[in-house]
């Protein structure tokens, strides 16, 4: 059940992330083509596609992250012994929820503190696409938790 319930959550976050690199695609395309074909682009497309970018990274970084689809550096657990490298994955999987939850906390104050701030072209409250940092970091403790401290998966070409 756990697992199926994480697996569930790093669909949910490569998905979401899917469509804002979608989004952001398909907002910086329409903008050049403006740009190009009529001399100016709407001052929005800037701003969409800056908050699309960071929805982006924030919302899948609990899939990738659990897919062991990120950059990192894994020597500890390749060449200590098997005990030493089990405390080693125990620690970075502790370090992980702890710096989620933190995360989470903090940039949901963030976002609540930008509340009474309009984004300058698209004209919405700076809360909302704000959000996307908080929600990211909750969904990777969600992620981290369901799945329990565990080795992150080795991807091919690792050495």
């Amino acid at each position: 059940m756990r697992s199926s319930l994480c697996e569930g959550v790093v669909r949910l976050s490569i998905g979401i992330a899917t469509l804002m690199a979608i989004l952001n695609v398909t907002v910086v395309l329409y903008g050049v083509a403006m740009r190009y074909l009529f001399g100016g682009a709407p001052i929005w497309t800037d701003e969409l596609a800056r908050y699309a970018m960071i929805a982006t990274a924030m919302l899948g970084m609990s899939g990738v992250w659990l897919r062991g689809e990120h950059m990192r550096i894994s020597l500890a657990e390749r060449f200590l012994p098997a005990s030493k490298a089990r405390l080693v994955v125990h620690y970075q999987w502790f370090l992980g929820v702890l710096i989620a939850l933190f995360g989470a906390w903090f940039c949901l104050r963030y976002a609540l503190s930008v509340s009474m701030f309009r984004s300058q072209a698209l004209g919405i409250s700076r809360m909302i696409p704000m959000l996307s940092m908080p929600i990211g970091f909750a969904l990777l403790a969600l992620a981290l938790l369901l799945r329990g401290p565990k080795p992150i998966p080795r991807q091919l070409g690792d050495s």
